[in-house]
């Protein structure tokens, strides 16, 4: 879901910096050293999961897990996906570093998405996270489409976000189940 360097114009990667850095910014104010830690396990889980490709219509998805770390670090999501996005950048050449900042405003959207989802619905927790789950993914992929759509790269760009829904569908699920283990082993670690 990430967009290459040099397909989006120079100024539109500019003003997706300069939005993912003030995002990084007011998401870190006041941050604990104690949250540090728990933020950089996630971007290392994120970085990791990321190596898995799943083949699918012609492309490969891998999964994310932005809706999880959207509920379980909330507005720290922010800062926890640029670093990822940017390792994920300079180590396998997904994304870009001109793109870096568009890259994390949409994905990061997934994550906020979820975190709004996870604290706004008065639902049980297990079905609250596999709408978290869903909407962490399937947010990005849509921005991502209709931002490639209204850049002329084709209306078949939309056909791009329908390709995530299995991929978003199974994301909801997984956050589902490691809800449901953090319920039984660490219900601290939980809001709500």
């Amino acid at each position: 879901m990430h967009i290459s360097d040099g397909i989006l114009p120079a100024s539109i990667c500019l003003g997706g910096h300069a939005l993912a850095l003030g995002a990084v910014t007011l998401s870190s104010l006041k941050l604990e050293a104690r949250e540090i830690p728990r933020m950089g396990i996630f971007s290392a889980a994120l970085f990791s999961i990321s190596l898995l490709h799943i083949p699918l219509g012609g492309t490969s998805l891998h999964p994310g897990l932005y809706g999880l770390v959207g509920l379980l670090l909330g507005r720290r999501s922010i800062p926890v996906i640029y670093v990822t996005l940017l390792f994920q950048s300079l180590i396998f050449q997904h994304g870009g570093l001109l793109s870096l900042g568009v890259n994390t405003i949409f994905i990061g959207s997934g994550a906020l998405f979820a975190w709004l989802i996870w604290d706004i619905l008065s639902l049980q927790q297990q079905i609250k996270a596999v709408i978290a789950g869903f909407i962490g993914l399937i947010v990005p992929a849509a921005l991502v489409s209709v931002a490639l759509t209204l850049l002329s790269y084709g209306r078949g760009m939309l056909f791009f976000m329908l390709l995530y829904i299995p991929a978003a569908v199974v994301e909801g699920l997984f956050t589902m189940l490691i809800i449901r283990f953090f319920q039984r082993t660490q219900p601290g670690v939980l809001r709500r």
